[in-house]
């Protein structure tokens, strides 16, 4: 989820030594500006090997962090961006292997759920879509919900599958994940997304109406072409070889942004180089600096607990229209004066959520309570949180669906703050960090559960069970 409403006042201090390297370059607000070179021209750092883990002398039962899946799906996409248009033109090519016999495909089209759709965003696919080289009949069952029906009959497990088709995406100004802003492109959730939870099948729950994401997908690979107009840069996740290509290895998502922008990268150490870049568009107003100071920072006292940022390039990028931030693996989406715990919260879901996935409608708090315990962490708000009164509709509430939190306007309180309560009452903070250090090294790139959570917290704290149920939170 994103950071959801905006944050109470917190303790915002940065930390007392933020590394500060910074090579940043100015684009200003008139037609014949240059894309930007550091959102799309990769450096040492994006080029250096993924960083692996050392061991934790303060974490020693930490298992080595698992591989992601060698079948997973792989994406290429070619997007023509067009601001002034509103609209993106993409083509969408995957090959995939599922664990499990079907008769359809299914792919989530989350510009078209109740909140984005409520703007006036839509995604239309157009023309023919193919399975394994063959047309296929498509069916829409709900507007998110596309249905692709092989000719050639039902999908037996472990055979490989390839789909294929061509979608317009028609943006408006929206606070929201999915919006044209002036000059600016924001895109979250934006594409045809094959969406199953491994074992169990397609995941087909009802879109929220709450600026969250919706994404249960299994991690996959991406190879991303971007166009846009001359004058304009874009962000997106992963790691760009050259202008305009992005490649994005083992996310379950990916987003982009478009804009004039003002750019400044950085090197975390993770311990290995990750390089860091925020662009901020000409409309937000704001240098990119502050925002990179924290990034790195978090990037890499978050490292140190709970395992290495798991990629080797990391981006931020600010558009105006919104107040908080979004996440994405690799890229989160900013608005505005953001540049405080709010990022914090959105870096760590970096290891809550991109890292290790969960059902985004089934299990909500599974990535805000422990990304919440992160940001807390980082911004020594521990005992705050554990101070903040939980209103008696939701208390004892942490693990409901969204189907809950929908009709609820106590969603922070009762699965964020209340997830991070339980968890600072299960003992040290160092020792929970460990705890959730082996939950996302044992789940890595996986759709993990609760059962997998209270696994990984019992290694630490024998009496987990008991010290969580306290708080209604149950395998």
């Amino acid at each position: 989820m994103s950071a959801g409403p905006a944050w109470p006042p917190v303790d915002r201090r940065l930390a007392a030594a933020l590394l500060l390297v910074l090579a940043a370059c100015a684009a200003g607000g008139g037609a014949d500006i240059t894309a930007p070179k550091t959102a799309d021209t990769p450096t040492t750092a994006a080029a250096a090997a993924a960083p692996t883990e050392p061991a934790d002398p303060d974490c020693p039962g930490a298992p080595p962090r698992r591989a992601p899946d060698p079948n997973r799906p792989r994406y290429v996409m070619v997007l023509d961006v067009r601001p002034a248009a509103k609209t993106v033109s993409g083509s969408l090519d995957v090959r995939f292997t599922l664990d499990f016999d079907t008769d359809r495909v299914v792919f989530r089209l989350w510009a078209n759920g109740p909140r984005p759709g409520g703007f006036g965003t839509s995604l239309d696919v157009d023309g023919p879509v193919e399975v394994n080289g063959q047309p296929a009949a498509a069916s829409q069952p709900d507007p998110t919900t596309l249905v692709l029906h092989p000719a050639t009959g039902p999908i037996a497990r472990g055979q490989p599958v390839r789909a294929r088709l061509d979608f317009t995406l028609h943006l408006v100004r929206a606070r929201d994940r999915i919006s044209g802003e002036r000059d600016s492109v924001r895109l979250g959730s934006f594409f045809p997304l094959l969406e199953w939870e491994p074992s169990l099948g397609w995941t087909t729950d009802p879109p929220t109406t709450r600026f969250a994401e919706a994404s249960t997908a299994p991690a996959a690979d991406f190879d991303l072409t971007i166009t846009t107009p001359p004058g304009y840069g874009a962000v997106a996740s992963g790691d760009s070889d050259r202008p305009g290509h992005w490649t994005a290895t083992a996310m379950r998502d990916v987003s982009v942004a478009v804009g004039r922008f003002t750019t400044a990268t950085g090197v975390a150490r993770v311990p290995g180089p990750v390089e860091v870049i925020v662009a901020v568009d000409a409309d937000a107003g704001e240098s990119p600096q502050p925002y990179l100071e924290r990034a790195v920072a978090v990037l890499e006292a978050s490292s140190r607990r709970f395992g290495p940022y798991p990629w080797r390039t990391f981006a931020v990028s600010v558009t105006p229209g919104i107040s908080t931030g979004i996440e994405y693996p690799g890229h989160v989406l900013h608005g505005p004066g953001t540049a405080t715990d709010v990022l914090t919260h959105e870096v760590g879901h970096q290891w809550f959520y991109a890292l290790v996935g969960n059902n985004q409608a089934r299990d909500p708090w599974l990535d805000e309570a422990l990304t919440t315990w992160v940001e807390a962490r980082y911004e020594e708000t521990v005992d705050d949180y554990q101070a903040t009164a939980i209103p008696a509709a939701v208390r004892n509430r942490v693990t409901e669906p969204m189907t809950f939190w929908d009709r609820s306007d106590a969603f922070w309180l009762g699965a964020y703050v209340q997830g991070a309560q339980a968890l600072a009452a299960l003992g040290p903070a160092a020792q929970v960090d460990c705890a959730l250090r082996i939950y996302a090294n044992d789940n890595a790139y996986r759709v993990a559960t609760a059962s997998d959570l209270f696994a990984a917290l019992a290694r630490v704290f024998p009496d987990a069970p008991s010290v969580m149920a306290r708080f209604g939170i149950r395998p």
